[in-house]
């Protein structure tokens, strides 16, 4: 296979299912409100839901499937609301849709909501006719028509399912697309329902089904059985599919489907179209994490702890000097920021960096010895800030970590009244026991104290005694948390405790 002339490495081979598309028209469909709560363990509250819809569509997905609301009462409520939240305007941009069976019972109750598209689906594999449905193609053409036809007597778009298209017989399926078309859907998801397409085959799916079917626009429901799902939704894409389906971190039956931050990002660096704001990925993830009990694996790709955390010295001392050596897009794409760890893997050039960062200068032998003592500890995972800092004092034998005050300390700012002499105020707060130092500044406060206690008892009647100090009008009161170096009487940080 010949390259393509005037570009570099693999990506001049072509794309995920072939040739590189000549241009592309994309766009995501979440259904992290539906397929997600399939998730095993999985169970949304309304308001969840309504609070991930509006972030759904704050990042700009085209569609949001809101759920199918035959299933639970809670479930149509959740849908009835998301869609007044596009009746109201607080959903500006995604298309709401209601999911639905092959069933008028369903159909009714999904379009009486009023969303902008309904959703129906049903099994075409012959697997799927023969031991769920009990019917034969030819009763199953004769469905697919009435029911789609049905929905859209309603008043509503329809949008229709073949699920498990990937392991139908490819005559019917083209049978089964045409049928959707005519009887007045516009859409139809090719549905892999247990992940077992290839990304070449998928491509050429939907290449010959725009061909032999056209008049219909394609989605691409790709589970993630195998570990294909947003490789199968790219090449599905490449071959013309306009909408990708995805959940947020990957939710769904089984292995779930296409995550959602995989997808965009993959998108966006492969094809340079911008389906979603990136910025809220990290954001819309954590919430759903935060809402579905599942948590993000550190591996997990664009939003996983580790994914712009490098180790290896030779990695670390690459990024550090042009990130692009060990990083797939740049962590601002999706408001994020690079780290590397510190323990036996780490070299001169990171281990300095590092130092730096926390502001400490040492010297080459100093480094060296710093550098030894790490490697030593070969059974710590990676070394805190606070562990380096340690190794680093006992290397240079000077005092770097914050270290907490043996008292209790504080520092109080104090503004007198108008009409009194600052000087004559600082002098009678100087003769309070447990006042360690007086200075008089400038700005909205007049006089600087610092205090030493020995418990908070004692604390209380010191800042008492100030307050009632002829002249002092307020005071405010702030903990010392911890202090740079044992003499240093500067605040490293405070806490305010009194005002």
């Amino acid at each position: 296979m010949a390259a393509t002339p005037g570009c570099s490495g693999v990506s001049c081979f072509g794309g995920v299912g072939g040739p590189w598309p000549q241009g592309m028209r994309v766009g995501l469909l979440d259904s992290t409100l539906r397929e997600g709560e399939q998730t095993p363990g999985v169970s949304f509250t309304v308001e969840q839901k309504l609070e991930i819809a509006r972030l759904l569509d704050e990042i700009g997905v085209a569609m949001i499937e809101a759920g199918h609301p035959s299933v639970a009462p809670d479930v149509r409520e959740a849908v009835r609301r998301i869609i007044g939240l596009k009746r109201d305007g607080v959903i500006r941009r995604a298309e709401i849709i209601a999911h639905s069976r092959a069933v008028r019972g369903d159909i009714e109750e999904a379009a009486s909501l009023g969303p902008d598209r309904v959703a129906i689906f049903y099994g075409v594999s012959d697997v799927h006719l023969r031991y769920k449905h009990r019917r034969s193609r030819e009763e199953a053409l004769s469905i697919i028509g009435e029911m789609v036809e049905y929905a859209r007597q309603h008043g509503v778009r329809v949008r229709f399912t073949a699920e498990d298209a990937t392991r139908a017989d490819y005559g019917f399926l083209v049978e089964v697309v045409r049928t959707a078309r005519d009887a007045g859907a516009d859409r139809v998801s090719i549905a892999d329902t247990v992940g077992v397409a290839t990304p070449y085959g998928l491509r050429r799916l939907i290449e010959g089904l725009r061909r032999d079917a056209p008049g219909v626009e394609f989605d691409i429901h790709a589970h993630n059985d195998l570990g294909m799902a947003v490789a199968n939704s790219l090449a599905a894409a490449e071959a013309g599919a306009s909408i990708i389906h995805v959940t947020v971190g990957g939710l769904g039956e089984r292995a779930g489907i296409a995550p959602l931050e995989a997808v965009a990002v993959a998108i966006k660096r492969h094809y340079g179209v911008d389906v979603v704001d990136l910025r809220g990925v990290v954001r819309l993830a954590r919430l759903v994490e935060r809402y579905s009990g599942v948590p993000i694996t550190p591996l997990a790709p664009v939003v996983g702890e580790n994914v712009f955390t490098h180790k290896a010295g030779v990695h670390v001392a690459g990024v550090l000097s042009n990130p692009e050596t060990y990083e797939a897009f740049p962590p601002e794409w999706v408001g994020r920021s690079r780290d590397y760890t510190i323990d036996k893997y780490t070299g001169r050039r990171a281990l300095r960096a590092r130092l730096e960062r926390l502001g400490v200068s040492v010297s080459d032998e100093e480094l060296a010895e710093i550098l030894r003592r790490i490697k030593e500890r070969s059974d710590a995972r990676w070394l805190r800030d606070e562990d380096l800092l340690e190794i680093a004092e006992e290397v240079t034998g000077r005092a770097l970590r914050l270290r907490p005050p043996e008292h209790i300390e504080a520092l109080v700012t104090v503004r007198c009244d108008s009409n009194v002499y600052t000087t004559s105020v600082a002098r009678r707060l100087s003769l309070i026991p447990g006042v360690e130092e007086v200075i008089e500044v400038t700005g909205e406060n007049d006089i600087l104290l610092r205090l030493r206690a020995r418990n908070p008892v004692e604390l209380n009647r010191v800042v008492e005694a100030i307050r009632s100090v002829r002249g002092v009008q307020s005071t405010y009161t702030m903990l010392v948390l911890r202090k740079l170096g044992s003499g240093d009487t500067g605040a490293g940080e405070k806490n305010a405790i009194s005002s």
